[in-house]
């Protein structure tokens, strides 16, 4: 997991100077053609980097699991670099299906931040599941917080994305790395679409949890903390979606609104388990 984050790291740094490099559309100096071809050459750099970085990464989930003999899924450091892992792919799918690099440096700035604090500050030895874990309703309840987690990801860098674009946009100054970007209407769009599809996984996740709540501790719901902080990570997402399907709300609202649920979830799953103790609490974090 330490040469995923290094190798995420440099991807970033590479992307970076691809924005750097980056020039006005349009300006045929001979200075910009040289940006252009430089821009060209770090992104493929990049994009080269990250794919070693997430075959690394996916290699680094399967062999903690092997290392543990069980599904690796049972502390917050495992959950933490699967979701990212869920992420990396998906990622990886959009730029080779639809061809938006543009993805590849707020990426790897996400990847090479969570890896990095998975195995500065998360990281925990392999150790045997705790009883309360022995479950498939587990096994399920994470699979599916985890995917779940890395779409509320993408969604709220789209949103991010959108009101820099938009910004951008309003003042006429759409140029360089901003230029490389969709419109702001587009990502608006995409980040829509992806919380459409995970918020369905969202509640599909809470409903799991209570079926493995019900089996580990007798009782489907007790207002633990870490389930407290999912319903409000549930209520933010549903007004997201309400307010976007019902009254037609979306642009600056909306994409803050998806902003403020990312940050939820990742308290949620981070600030809960660092900050208070609850019967989620085990596994060291």
């Amino acid at each position: 997991m330490v040469s995923s984050a290094v190798i995420y790291l440099l991807a970033m740094c590479s992307y970076a100077l691809e924005w750097a490099a980056t020039r006005r559309p349009g300006d045929e100096t001979p200075g910009a053609t040289t940006g252009a071809v430089r821009a060209s050459r770090f992104g493929r750099i990049g994009l080269g980097l990250m794919l070693v970085a997430v075959l690394s990464h996916i290699a680094g989930i399967v062999l903690r699991g092997v290392a543990a003999q069980r599904a690796p899924w049972g502390n917050m450091y495992e959950f933490v670099t699967s979701s990212l892992g869920f992420a990396a792919l998906f990622a990886l799918y959009l730029i080779w299906r639809r061809g938006w690099a543009w993805l590849g440096l707020p990426l790897t700035l996400l990847l090479a931040v969570g890896q990095g604090l998975a195995v500065t500050v998360f990281y925990v030895a392999v150790a045997p599941l705790v009883p309360a874990l022995h479950s498939v309703w587990f096994i399920i309840h994470i699979v599916a917080a985890a995917i779940a987690g890395a779409t509320f990801n993408l969604g709220g860098i789209a949103a991010i994305l959108y009101l820099v674009r938009l910004r951008a946009e309003r003042k006429g100054e759409v140029r360089g790395w901003l230029a490389q970007l969709p419109s702001a209407a587009a990502l608006d769009d995409f980040s829509f679409r992806v919380l459409r599809f995970a918020f369905p996984l969202w509640t599909f996740t809470i409903l799991a949890g209570a079926v493995w709540a019900d089996y580990a501790w007798g009782r489907f719901w007790g207002w633990d903390p870490k389930e407290t902080w999912s319903l409000v990570t549930w209520v933010v997402y549903a007004a997201y979606l309400h307010a976007r399907v019902t009254a037609g709300w979306r642009g600056v609202g909306a994409a803050w609104l998806a902003i403020i649920g990312v940050v939820v979830f990742w308290f949620n799953f981070v600030g809960i388990n660092l900050l208070v103790s609850g019967l989620h609490s085990y596994a060291g974090i």
